[in-house]
This record gives C-alpha cells, structure tokens and sequence, in this order.
C-alpha cells in the first residue's frame, strides 16, 4: 500500500504569495503510487493553489516537485497532462454548447483531432457503463445537471489514461448511489497502481477512502497521518484550529402564513435534462422545506421554475400571496425571493468583478449604493467589509476579483448577498458546496436564523445527512415529480431512499399538500 512503494510525486517546500497573503508557505507533500491521499483545510487554506501549481495552472514562488523520477518546472495543464497528471476541477472545464463526446475530443487535442466522432462516442458510452456513470455521449453539456457535468469531467480524466488524478470535491453533487459507485471507481484505480489526490469537505468520504491524510491550515501543513488514525471530530477541529462540535442548535418550528405555493407546475424537459410534472406544495413563513433526491430528477429545474429562469408552462406559483408566474427575475426579488444556486460561477457571480461588487449587484440601483444614479463607493466598501467579517471570507481586500478566491469563499459571498436582503422566501440549491465543516455549520446555522425571522425556506440538497438535519418537512423528488413530503419527526431514512430510487410515493395527494 502507501507506505510500501516508491513515490509518485514529491512536493517540497512550495511557496506562493498572493500581497500580504501566503496561500502556501513551504509545503510538503509526496504521493505514492497506488496510495489515495485526502487533502483537506479549510476554505482558503491553500488547498486548491497548491493543486493548481502542480497541475500548471499556477507557478510557485519557490520549492521543487518532482513527478515520476522528474522535475516539473514552469510547465502548463498541458504539459501535465502529457506527464500523466488529471484534474477534476469544482468548476468544470467544458464547453456547454457541445455534446459530451465533443467535449472529450477536445480534451483529448491533436490526437482527438483524429479520431471518428462515432469512435470517440462508443468509447465515451464504454467508460461510462465501465464505471456506471451513466452518460448519453450525445447529450448537449449544457442541458445536464451539475451531477452530470462532473461525471463527464471524470470520464474525460479516465479516458486520458493518468497516473495520478487530482479530485477537487468530487463527490459535491453526487446522490449518496453515486458517491459509491465513485468511490468504486477510486478503488478500481488504486488497485491498478495509479494515485488519487482526494480534496474534500466530507470527512466520513475521505476517512473510507484516503490511505493517508493531509490537512493545510492558512497555507500550512498542520497535519500528516494514516487514515485509521483519524476521526471526524479531530480531523475538523484539526482544519479550523478549534473545537467543533457536530451538531448545532435548532429550535422548534413555528409555521405562520403561507408565503410560497406552487400549483400543478410542469415544465417540459430540456434535451438532456429533467422536466417537471404536476408539483403541488406549499411552504410556510418560519418553515424549512428540505428536498432531496438523487440529482437530475428535477431539483435544478423546479429552483430555476420558481426563481424565474424557466418559465413554468403549466400551473401557477405564487409568492406572499402575489402570483409571479409569468413575471421576471427582477419583480421576483422585488417581491421578497432570494436564490441561492448551485452554480456560483455560472449563475450567481460576475467572475472579473470585485468581491463588493458581487456583494451589491442585486441591489446596485437601490441606497445606499445608488445615489441619484451614481455608486455609492462608500457604501459599497462598508458592505464588504462587513460580509467579509462576519462571512469569514478569506480575502486581502474587498478589492480584488471575485475569480482569484477559492471555491468555497466565492460561495460564502453569494450566501452572504442573499441572506442580507433579508428575503421572504429563500430558494436554496447545495448552499454548502464546497465549504469546509466550520464555514457549512455557520451556514445552516444561518439559514436557521432566517427560517426563525419568518422566512419561508426551500433548501435543495443531495446531502441526504443535511436535508435531515435541517428541514422542518423532507420532501423527495424523483423524475420531475413530488414523490412525497413528510414532516420532520415522520422521517425514516429507509422510507426516503426508496422514495428517491422511484420505489415509493405516497398516495395522499393531501399529505403532499399540507
């Protein structure tokens, strides 16, 4: 195992500094081959700047590496490609008008060039049944969920055959089935001599399946171990330098007046993606409802429906007692509706802009930022600045491009923008990706607060664990459908997963209703 053979990869004293910030300060780290090794810190630790310099996306200030007995020096993607190095990024690298089998031609370059396009989508649909990933080689990117998409950025890296793959929170949109049958494939690659960097914020994943584990702390290695010797607790506590604790506070539920109803709301499906069929429910001021399901059953669908980005072909939606049916994002937000999507770099952020631009761009037209039609600059730093603080969004300065921060903080921005606008109703999708176990209880905690001042809230997740801890009723989705909503104290794990596997439904279209 690990500790027996020769290593694959050696980092030595990597260094990068971002101003005043040291992302990295002198790591450390060396991978085996046939060895999984879980790289985990908290948001902004350093984490994905060190994995972006080994795969060349990024150069070091200073240290060394050595890949296969030789030095990787000022190389590109490319060239780590060409040495055997694959990287699934949190942000996926793909062309969203294309096909999946268009994609993998152009991540294979000149020698997809060459290939059949018939040749290449058989070798597509053969790598996805190999490992049960279940992929349409002419399905169009752009019609997948996320789940989809980042099952075709693993086919990519498979397809390209490397020695070692660098798994940046793959498993963020993957249903409980599918983390199994990844991890599977995880086996099946280490077993074949091959070496896994595993990068994620799900400890239980990392301890089932990492051999070794490495933990950063503001750029900094502060822990270095075999997984047997770890637990959950400790491996947290490590990443965020204090005690945490697992579970959090919640009071009861005081349900008031209805604040969001959908009514027999279709929405038919896009090439690739899911439709809606018939949705009925309702959710009331100081309530949670909290959907799960196995992804692209329709949960992207159904926020986007009532968030206004799809129009709902059938039924009607109404929100505080106003129907917005037909009407348009703005008059939605202006009616009390906050969203929350999955897709933070596609959907909720503007990439190139500041982090207090992004922090006021819904409400760029309104005070205190807009005075008589000029920015208020003012306002706008004070706004950052107190969403840095209380957020703990890891940032030199509210100055710098929203791009350059790491996954987990540009989500704390579009969660702190959200939850200022103090919503009536909060749609929320995943609103944890990617965040580290301190950063995702702050924000259940947080979501918390806003159910008990009297918002209506929809949290959408594949995190079975976290739709449980958090809904005050669970509702499952399966194939555009309402398969059943539950209250809280009526939840049965066993119950839900047949739910989500399309096995049962609940036959009371009133107890759906309630």
């Amino acid at each position: 195992m690990a500790g027996d053979s020769i290593p694959l990869l050696e980092m030595r004293g990597i260094v990068k500094q971002y101003g005043s910030v040291a992302a990295n300060a002198g790591i450390d780290l060396t991978v085996s081959a046939g060895s999984v090794v879980g790289l985990l810190g908290e948001n902004g630790s350093g984490k994905s700047t060190l994995m972006k310099i080994l795969f060349g996306m990024v150069r070091a200030d200073s240290g060394t590496m050595i890949f296969k007995g030789r030095e990787l020096s000022g190389h590109s993607p490319r060239a780590a490609i060409g040495a055997g190095i694959g990287m699934i990024h949190q942000h996926f690298m793909l062309v969203e008008a294309m096909t999946i089998t268009e994609n993998v031609i152009l991540s294979l370059g000149p020698a997809g060039r060459r290939l059949r396009k018939r040749e290449v989508s058989r070798l597509v649909r053969e790598t996805s049944e190999r490992y049960g990933l279940d992929l349409d080689p002419f399905a169009v990117v752009g019609n997948l969920s996320l789940g989809r998409r980042q099952r075709v950025e693993i086919v990519k890296a498979l397809m390209r055959g490397a020695e070692l793959l660098i798994l940046d929170e793959p498993t963020s949109n993957l249903s409980p089935p599918e983390v199994d049958r990844l991890l599977s494939v995880i086996r099946r690659l280490r077993a074949e001599g091959k070496a896994i960097i595993f990068i994620s914020h799900k400890l239980g994943e990392v301890l089932e399946i990492c051999d070794q584990i490495v933990v950063l702390r503001d750029g900094s290695v502060v822990g270095h171990s075999e997984s047997d010797a770890c637990t959950r607790v400790g491996l947290a506590s490590l990443m965020v330098g204090r005690e945490l604790d697992e579970v959090f506070e919640r009071s009861t539920a005081s349900p008031g007046l209805k604040l969001l109803e959908l009514h027999n709301v279709s929405v038919p499906a896009a090439p690739g993606g899911s439709g809606l069929s018939d949705i009925t429910f309702s959710v009331r001021s100081g309530e949670i409802l909290a959907i799960a399901g196995i992804d692209g059953n329709g949960q992207l669908e159904l926020a986007e429906t009532i968030a206004g980005l799809r129009p709902a072909k059938v039924g009607t939606i109404e929100l505080a007692g106003t129907d917005i049916t037909n009407t348009g994002v703005a008059d939605r937000i202006a009616t009390g509706l906050s969203y929350i999507p999955a897709d933070r770099i596609g959907t909720s952020l503007v990439p190139s802009m500041t982090i207090g631009e992004n922090l006021m761009l819904r409400d760029s037209h309104r005070a205190p930022f807009s005075v008589h039609g000029w920015l208020n600059s003012s306002a706008l730093d004070d706004n950052a600045h107190g969403a840095i603080s209380a957020f703990g969004i890891r940032a030199p300065s509210p100055n710098i491009s929203t791009k350059r921060l790491s996954g987990g903080n540009q989500q704390k921005i579009v969660v702190a923008r959200e939850l200022a606008r103090a919503p009536k109703v909060l749609i929320a999708v995943q609103a944890t990706w990617g965040l580290d176990p301190g950063a995702t209880q702050f924000i259940l905690d947080r979501l918390l607060r806003l159910r008990n001042d009297g918002a209506a809230i929809v949290y959408i997740s594949s995190e079975l664990e976290e739709v449980l801890a958090l809904g005050d009723r669970i509702g499952v989705m399966f194939d555009g459908r309402i398969a059943g909503i539950m209250s809280r104290a009526d939840a049965d794990v066993t119950r839900i997963g047949m739910m989500m596997g399309g096995l049962e439904t609940q036959s009371s279209v009133e107890e759906i209703r309630a």
